[in-house]
């Protein structure tokens, strides 16, 4: 297995697996070596009349994979549209957007222990997926790499589109759309997203560099008294989450800009780089946004960004 050679000649534990690194704050210097996932095998195991099963290398590109599926008949995922990386670091970030999580998807997880060199089969219900984590961001971090991912996915006219979210409804109804179907969610979504997300390659950034919080129904009724105003949705018995970008709006930071770093003035919740920032303005902009919330709200926003030291080692925004 390639894997495995690599590994003959490379310590893994001084190695960094680089997908599609849009999900990464880098330092300067990276004293390690920097290993890219392209494994880009996609291979349709099983099918039903209503489901497929594929299994897919975790180095595609993960639009390219949506727009692969929904013309193949097969759905689900369209409200995933155009979110930035590879297949493989989907289960890791357990991604979501639009009332939509990976999780719902995701059958089972191809990984590669660096400690046995063998790779396992880890089922979804192994994988402890939550709010943008996973067991792989967690227990498992830095132990392994993920080679490929099954989804199972149903087809076109066998599931319920997920409408439930409010931008993504309301932009159907200003558009006046009738018979909606997966593709045309997924315009949709990528149109919505263009609206508010700058490209990176044109405006360096990392997309959402913070985690929606969520917080109790008791600290919600504290903040309502200020704000009666807040936006928050329920996700589970006692608890909501807040948007992180409307957190970040209240404080004032949406458009302001130091130097060559800023917020994004379509969007708070994205810092960018005009030009020539450092990981060290950027983490300290983003230090400033954080403790700016929480004065404000008593609000912990947490980072959605893996922030990474020399060592390739997660540190967070407190460490500076």
């Amino acid at each position: 297995m390639e894997l495995r050679q690599v590994f003959e000649l490379t310590d893994s534990q001084n190695s960094y697996i680089l997908g599609g690194g849009s999900n990464v704050l880098l330092p300067r210097y990276l004293d390690l070596t920097v290993l890219k996932m392209e494994i880009d095998d996609l291979e349709l195991v099983d099918q039903t009349k209503s489901s497929v099963l594929i299994k897919v290398g975790s180095g595609v590109n993960w639009h390219s994979f949506v727009l692969y599926c929904l013309d193949q008949g097969w759905g689900g995922l369209e409200n995933l549209s155009l979110i930035p990386g590879t297949v493989g670091a989907s289960p890791i970030q357990n991604i979501g957007a639009y009332g939509l999580e990976v999780a719902q998807f995701v059958d089972s997880v191809v990984y590669f222990s660096y400690a046995d060199q063998r790779e396992s089969v880890i089922h979804a219900r192994e994988c402890k997926f939550s709010y943008r984590s996973s067991v792989f961001k967690n227990e498992l971090a830095n132990q392994g790499v993920i080679t490929h991912v099954y989804f199972r996915l149903p087809k076109m006219g066998h599931y319920d589109l997920n409408l439930s979210y409010g931008s993504l409804q309301s932009e159907i109804d200003r558009k006046e759309l009738q018979n909606i179907d997966a593709k045309m969610i997924s315009q949709i979504v990528c149109d919505i997203r263009r609206s508010k997300l700058p490209e990176p390659s044109k405006l360096g950034n990392a997309g959402s560099f913070f985690k929606n919080p969520i917080i109790n129904e008791v600290q919600l009724e504290e903040l309502q008294k200020t704000y009666p105003e807040i936006v928050y949705y329920p996700v589970s018995s006692g608890k909501v989450k807040i948007p992180a970008a409307w957190l970040i709006d209240r404080c004032g930071w949406k458009g302001r800009r130091r130097g060559a770093v800023g917020s994004y003035n379509k969007q708070a919740l994205v810092i960018v780089n005009y030009g020539g920032a450092s990981s060290e303005d950027v983490r300290q902009w983003a230090a400033e946004i954080q403790g700016d919330v929480f004065d404000n709200f008593g609000v912990f926003l947490e980072p959605e960004v893996n922030i990474l030291d020399e060592k390739g080692r997660k540190i967070d925004l407190k460490s500076l």
